[in-house]
């Protein structure tokens, strides 16, 4: 059996978890078909530091997505994210020469090329380029060119860029665990896919996706992606600094931030105590609850006080008319909207993904906007290719017709 081509897979590897998505596409709609997770294994840091723990995991997290769609899984879209993630703007065009004439998609391919073509590093990978609006004879604003009729035509860019050997050990890892990567799509631009309306996209907005080692970023303005970047830190620096400062495990850590972290102290009551097991050996002990939020809110004020230097560095601070959204599982500790707001000076709200048809709820919350957004953009740009290539086969038989 082989892999269906209604049926689309998307993969998340992040540094806590691999997931797995699968659905089929029913009447030019995504439905629902299974998914697989499992515990992330070969990961330090966001990023792949053994090959083969990390393809075993994997493997692990298709086979269980395989066995609850009943359907067999070939080739994955994958996201890819980290703290090696930056994005650069970039113009370049063409002369369309002297006479007035209407641009062809080999114009607006050759503007692109022009512009894409400025010095990157030699460990540096494109993961994206994204277009942000054409100028024809000095006109900006211009979001679709073709048919239009001119002498210049230039591209104002944002070329989002990956390290090239994480991006590569990720390929591996799948081709390991026997599988092929069709396409990559970076885990910002996919979280947005699945949370950002129309209208904060257009009055600008900054999607901060919060994962365990990392939180990737993505800036749109007037429905274009102005800036991409992440910032190394994610949900697990919370949880090692409870580990440390409480001396318990590192599961203990994650259950007492789930469970009674806030990143305000002044909103946790004052006489409230929680039991905390402690390390092996120890007898556990009651801790002041609003000690885990003096532990917490250091990590959450860094947090934004980084993201707020690398909204400025990129020039984007002031462009948030319509705030910041918050999604991914670090994103849901409590507090952190009000931090978000107190040092961006912007509204803050969290995201959840768009539930798919047939989609079990659990699937509905903030750390599945990576994994669901992937699929949309999949299928997005699926049927962007399948309309090319209908318009392609449709020139060339018009092109055969004519020369019987």
């Amino acid at each position: 059996m082989s892999q269906p081509d209604n049926v689309i897979a998307v993969l998340d590897v992040g540094s806590s978890k691999i997931r797995v998505l699968i659905a089929e596409v029913h009447e030019n709609a995504l439905r629902y078909r299974g998914h697989g997770i499992c515990d992330a294994a070969g990961m330090r840091k966001g990023l792949i530091a053994d090959l083969a723990p990390a393809a075993a995991a994997i493997d692990r997290a298709s086979v269980m997505a395989e066995n609850s769609a009943q359907a067999v899984i070939e080739r994955f879209v994958v996201a890819v994210g980290g703290p090696h993630i930056r994005g650069v703007n970039s113009r370049g065009g063409i002369s369309l020469g002297t006479r007035l004439r209407e641009i062809t998609k080999d114009d607006v391919r050759a503007a692109v090329d022009r512009a894409r073509s400025i010095a990157l590093p030699a460990d540096r990978e494109i993961l994206h380029l994204l277009p942000q609006q054409f100028i024809l004879d000095e006109q900006p604003g211009i979001h679709d060119p073709l048919g239009m009729v001119g002498n210049r035509l230039e591209v104002n860019l944002h070329i989002s860029t990956s390290s090239a050997s994480a991006q590569q050990s990720i390929v591996t890892c799948v081709n390991k665990a026997g599988l092929e990567v069709t396409e990559t799509v970076f885990e910002g631009l996919a979280a947005a896919e699945a949370t950002l309306s129309a209208d904060e996209r257009e009055l600008g907005v900054c999607l901060v996706d919060i994962g365990a080692s990392s939180s990737e970023l993505v800036v749109f303005f007037e429905s274009s992606v102005a800036h991409t970047s992440a910032v190394p830190i994610g949900g697990d620096h919370f949880t090692n600094d409870l580990a440390v400062g409480l001396h318990v495990t590192a599961p203990e850590a994650e259950w007492l931030k789930c469970n009674y972290g806030h990143a305000v102290v002044t909103a946790v009551p004052q006489l409230s105590e929680v039991e905390a097991s402690g390390l092996p050996g120890y007898e556990p002990r009651l801790v002041r609850q609003r000690f885990i939020g003096e532990i917490l809110e250091p990590r959450a004020r860094e947090l934004f006080q980084l993201l707020r230097d690398n909204l400025r560095q990129g020039g984007v601070l002031e462009a948030l008319g319509a705030g910041c959204v918050l999604t991914g599982g670090g994103a849901q500790l409590p507090g952190l909207l009000e931090t978000a707001e107190s040092l961006l000076h912007v509204p803050a709200r969290m995201a959840s993904p768009v539930p798919l048809s047939r989609s079990p709820r659990e699937l509905a919350t903030p750390e599945f906007a990576v994994l669901t957004g992937t699929l949309l953009y999949a299928h997005r740009t699926s049927k962007t290719r399948a309309a090319e290539n209908q318009g392609l086969r449709a020139k060339l038989r018009a092109i055969l017709a004519g020369s019987i």
